[in-house]
């Protein structure tokens, strides 16, 4: 078997970091807090939710289930709409189709909303290797951009930091920041002022996509700040990003959506911006970019597409409730995962798009509680999944991408004995026999041990097995 440990994420050790870091827990704590609170709120009526929740679960299946010929008829609508339509198969490619555009547009700056996809891409880093500069617009995004990290929620990307941080992160970077003190309207307003000014002067405008209509050639995105409506109608050209998973059939299929994923990922009853792209400025308009261009991105999800367990995956609406009531992320939060999906989503996507080589320990990161389940407003099977990959994991020669990379040959022995034990009375009685009698002094540091104790106490064994003890009562072995 191949030694993939180079190559592999260490989660374990960032999560132990994220662990000791007591001000980090208390961000993630207050802010996890508030958005259960205020989601609970909007789903007070427990029919509404279920009848909306079967409602959303089922335009996202149906749009699944019929995905090869949507993306068809949505590359069909959007160039007659006057949208170009570019494939892209891997993020290379996707990159290299957004600086040809860059180029033809003899654009060096970029200003650029909330998009998951090109947080996939490592954009804004590719773009500025090659000489442009790219602004994130989202005030999130604005500041983990001015961190130098990468995004620690899909919906809220500095949840991770508390107004007293920004300020000061502020005050480092922003020569006009001293003045702002630790008051966070003031802290907007300031990133307001600097953004408005790389809006006129952007020469691209950049985007995703929450769905895209094949039956009208439409592109909807909803946003809270303006800032997306700024990207998509100031700049002359707009570039769209988006995996293939996100169209929908038709127009009637966005509202289900639009309704669903404000409710779970910030607990507001509608998102603030509601923006329905269909063409670029018309003879005669006064605003809108004179390009549009969208980028259409495979990444792995094809292969994804292609098991029907698997496929589930592609429902997800990129609301973060899973990761809002997931214990593990609230206590470790978005970074520990190194990964631009974290939390329960990001723990069965990420190791399907970047194989289980790199990414084999995601799925292990679950107390398999069955929460994120519970509250996904698309109803993914998150759990079943995660227990899928968990046995992909170790098991080669299926379709998930380096299946097998984390077998261990003694792994397999054990179990192989514990079967045998199993399987055998006089085994099984001769074993526990043993571990009642000696068990107890087995060293902490035992290689079957070791990995249990650190994070558990050691387990102790009973002096006397049950089978002794019903023996003793006079029950007869059966």
């Amino acid at each position: 078997m191949a030694d993939h440990a180079a190559q592999a994420v260490n989660f374990a050790a960032a999560s132990k970091a994220a662990l000791q870091d007591s001000e980090l827990r208390g961000n993630f704590r207050r802010a996890m807090d508030g958005l259960m609170t205020k989601r609970a709120v909007q789903f007070a009526d427990g029919q509404e939710w279920h009848r909306m929740r079967a409602l959303a679960a089922s335009v996202r299946l149906r749009a699944l289930s019929k995905l090869p010929e949507l993306l068809e008829q949505l590359e069909t609508n959007l160039t007659r709409n006057g949208i170009q339509v570019h494939w892209a198969a891997t993020t290379a490619e996707a990159n290299a189709i957004t600086l040809e555009i860059m180029r033809k547009a003899n654009a060096t700056l970029a200003v650029k909303g909330k998009s998951m996809v090109t947080e996939e891409m490592h954009l804004n880093a590719f773009l500025e290797d090659h000489g442009i500069e790219v602004l994130e617009s989202d005030l999130g995004e604005y500041i983990v951009q001015l961190d130098g990290t990468m995004p620690s929620h899909i919906i809220m990307p500095a949840i991770h930091l508390n107004t007293k941080q920004i300020a000061h992160l502020f005050k480092q970077k922003i020569k006009d920041a001293a003045s702002t003190g630790e008051d966070a309207a003031a802290l907007t307003d300031l990133a307001r002022r600097i953004l408005r000014q790389k809006f006129m002067n952007a020469g691209v405008g950049m985007s995703g996509v929450n769905a895209a209509v094949a039956e009208t050639g439409t592109l909807c995105l909803i946003e809270n700040e303006g800032n997306g409506r700024m990207c998509t109608t100031v700049p002359p050209v707009h570039i769209a990003f988006m995996g293939l998973e996100k169209v929908v059939e038709k127009l009637e299929d966005v509202p289900p959506i639009i309704s669903l994923l404000p409710r779970s990922a910030t607990g507001q009853p509608i998102t603030t911006y509601v923006n329905m792209i269909s063409s670029p400025r018309k003879e005669g308009e006064k605003d809108g970019p004179r390009e549009i261009h969208v980028v259409i991105l495979d990444n792995g999800r094809s292969s994804v597409y292609a098991d029907p367990e698997l496929r589930d995956t592609l429902r997800c609406i990129r609301c973060g409730a899973c990761m809002n009531h997931c214990p593990v992320y609230t206590k470790v939060g978005g970074h520990a995962y190194q990964a631009p999906y974290p939390g329960p989503i990001g723990k069965i996507l990420v190791p399907q798009m970047e194989g289980l080589a790199k990414r084999g320990e995601m799925p292990h990161a679950c107390t398999m509680c069955n929460a994120c389940v519970e509250i996904c407003p698309v109803k993914i099977p998150i759990v079943e999944i995660m227990g899928r990959l968990r046995v992909e994991a170790v098991r080669p020669g299926t379709a998930v991408k380096d299946a097998g990379a984390q077998a261990s040959r003694t792994e397999a022995l054990v179990w192989k004995g514990w079967a045998a034990m199993n399987s055998s009375p006089l085994a099984y009685r001769l074993a526990t026999t043993a571990l009642s009698t000696v068990g107890n002094a087995a060293p902490a540091s035992l290689p079957l041990l070791k990995d249990w104790t650190n994070v558990r106490s050691k387990p102790r064994f009973a002096a006397k097995t049950l089978h002794d003890l019903a023996r003793k009562k006079g029950i007869p072995d059966v």
